[in-house]
């Protein structure tokens, strides 16, 4: 089984996401020996935003490609060939101005591959990274879960739901620790709740997704 275990928040060893996606990955690792992990520290190996460079080779154009276009090609086919070579794809996402780090952005945007990750059919689009599961690291600072206001706000942990639908994956399941910014123990309650929810996601199903919500 293989196993992409990717972080990208830029607080290095102060951040709760990289923190709760280590255990995630430590946690499948014991559920399931044998496991090989490969890691993608998106802050030290980012690939550039999406540029028309990039784009290039994704409208057909296969010959004449410059230098330029050919580089971001080979950084676009090294992140989908890891992507789709993954089973199990744990991400540390942290919630950055209401959405995920750009880092994380310009990741999705290089595996986000027509005939790759999804294809266009007579009865629409069609995701083609089936069978994986993804399990997603959430920090937050503040609370968003318990209220409608802040639901409306949220663009992290939704977003990230409906592009990896969109790219076919079904199991998506996230392990959400948030109110960490409101004190020493909202932070410690929602890290102990997060390390209990983290047992329930590596062995549960599908369906199941964890929600960290204690708050002082």
């Amino acid at each position: 089984m293989q196993l992409l275990h990717i972080d990208s928040a830029i607080t290095g060893a102060q951040s709760v996401s990289r923190q709760l996606s280590a255990q995630i990955v430590e946690a499948w690792k014991a559920s399931h020996p044998g496991t090989q992990v490969q890691y993608l520290d998106l802050v030290q190996d980012a690939p550039a935003h999406f540029t028309m460079d990039a784009m290039a080779p994704r409208t057909g154009q296969t010959e004449g490609l410059s230098e330029a276009q050919q580089r971001e090609n080979a950084v676009s086919e090294r992140l989908v060939a890891q992507f789709l070579a993954a089973d199990v794809v744990v991400i540390g996402a942290p919630f950055y101005n209401f959405t995920i780090p750009t880092q994380l952005k310009a990741w999705i945007d290089r595996i986000a591959q027509p005939g790759r990750t999804f294809r266009y059919t007579a009865n629409g689009p069609e995701g083609l990274a089936k069978g994986k599961t993804v399990i997603v690291a959430s920090s937050r600072g503040g609370m968003y879960s318990t209220s409608d206001a802040g639901r409306a706000m949220e663009h992290q942990e939704s977003y990230l739901q409906t592009v990896l639908g969109f790219f076919g994956v079904t199991d998506v399941r996230f392990v959400r620790a948030e109110g960490v910014g409101m004190g020493p123990e909202a932070k410690a309650k929602a890290l102990e709740a997060a390390a209990q929810a983290i047992a329930t996601e590596v062995h549960g199903g599908a369906a199941n997704q964890a929600q960290v919500t204690q708050a002082a």
